[in-house]
């Protein structure tokens, strides 16, 4: 498989991650303690951080990104373990986090491969 396959496989857990956790701190299960503002905040928040170099492609940006999935990804199975009512959201971001992580895991290292090959090849 090409680096094309592997970028898109990252966005989709991305943007799946982003427009999960958005909807699902507005609308399907809104804090009662704190405000939906301060959870967006800190929970959305930081993956806005990333967005520019995922978009192009940096590979940069795709390398330090699997920290930020690592992270979603433990808060989703605490979430998953702890809440039964929440559990099929948490599921659905831990599955959306490892997309995002194995997409840019693999994307960095065949685009890296692929960058490698091209620059022998002229």
């Amino acid at each position: 498989m090409n680096s094309r396959f592997y970028y898109i496989l990252a966005l989709l857990g991305y943007f799946g991650l982003f427009i999960l956790l958005s909807v699902w701190t507005i609308y399907l299960a809104p804090p009662t303690i704190f405000p939906i503002s301060i959870v967006l905040l800190f929970y959305v928040g930081p993956l806005l951080i990333p967005l520019r170099g995922l978009l192009h492609g940096t590979l940069y940006t795709h390398a330090w990104v699997h920290f930020m999935a690592l992270f979603y990804f433990t808060i989703g199975v605490m979430i998953a373990a702890a809440n039964i009512e929440e559990r099929h959201y948490a599921v659905a971001q831990v599955v959306f986090s490892i997309m995002m992580f194995l997409g840019s895991m693999m994307y960095v290292r065949i685009k890296a491969r692929e960058d490698r090959e091209q620059g022998k090849s002229e």
